[in-house]
């Protein structure tokens, strides 16, 4: 009998807490200098190693996972069981081992791009990519690297595949903030304009739709999954996002699933993430 996905993701979920056989991957938070932040000399993030790692001299895929505005780099672990996912899927044997990286981006400023007040673009991959790289056994080509995330992670994985199709083989976008919304806890922000606005800037909606067939050519080499409950206030621009790689001829595997922008949604959104990253 044929295990339908959403079976599989159940079986998965049940396998999450059950007790482990063996000791699995394992999660740290590592610091790295840093100067292209101004102000910030030294930057946060988690990494989760395969199993075995210490004691081998393989080399893995690195996948990059971007948090949501308003939280940090520890949440896929914290709210997301992050390791107890990897150890469920590499248990079933849905996924190879690989390391996965989750960088802070934050300082309250909700945005992973370029801009005066944070460079976090031009940090990530100036800075934070080389130092994964020479630190950690990585593969190092396209093929080898993917990057994912949820909310303004995931527009953020959008905006970076778009912004720099050399680097990454994958692009797994879950609920992903993409343009400017009426939002109603930004009212009241003093930042909540600013953060607006740079997010209007990156807009990919707007960057695939104007883009000219050698930069098309370029988005033809990833693979694009795009992953949001359709309860989520996001789900409309997601759609609209599929709508344009639709015009220019752009592959691409749309999830969409019964949910809401929180936790219950991007929890197995992220064991789904995993599956198909390295498929």
């Amino acid at each position: 009998m044929k295990l339908r996905l959403t079976d599989f993701l159940g079986f998965v979920l049940l396998l999450m807490f059950a007790p482990k056989s063996w000791a699995g991957c394992s999660t740290s938070i590592e610091w790295m200098s840093c100067n292209v932040l101004q102000g910030i000399q030294h930057r946060p993030f988690l990494v989760c190693l395969p199993e075995g790692y210490e004691n081998s001299a393989k080399q893995y895929p690195v996948l990059y996972l971007l948090h949501g505005g308003g939280c940090d780099y520890t949440q896929w672990e914290e709210f997301g069981h992050l390791s107890h996912v990897v150890d469920s899927l590499v248990e079933a044997k849905a996924i190879e081992p690989m390391i996965i990286v989750c960088p802070q981006a934050n300082d309250n400023v909700m945005t992973w791009f370029d801009d005066p007040r944070r460079y976090f673009e031009t940090y990530f991959f100036k800075e934070l990519v080389p130092y994964i790289q020479t630190h950690y056994r990585t593969y190092i080509d396209k093929e080898h690297r993917a990057v994912a995330g949820f909310s303004m992670g995931g527009g953020g994985s959008v905006v970076y595949g778009i912004h720099h199709p050399e680097m990454f083989s994958t692009v797994y976008a879950i609920s992903a903030y993409l343009r400017r919304q009426p939002l109603d806890f930004l009212k009241n922000d003093p930042l909540g304009e600013w953060r607006q606005q740079v997010v209007e800037r990156n807009n990919p909606i707007k960057t695939v739709g104007a883009s000219d067939e050698n930069q098309q050519k370029q988005l033809k080499s990833m693979k694009w999954f795009i992953d949001c409950g359709s309860q989520d206030f996001t789900y409309q621009a997601n759609q609209d996002f599929c709508h344009v790689l639709d015009q220019k001829g752009i592959s691409y595997q749309y999830i969409p699933r019964d949910g809401a922008h929180n936790w219950e949604y991007w929890r197995p959104a992220l064991a789904r993430a995993l599956i198909n990253v390295f498929k």
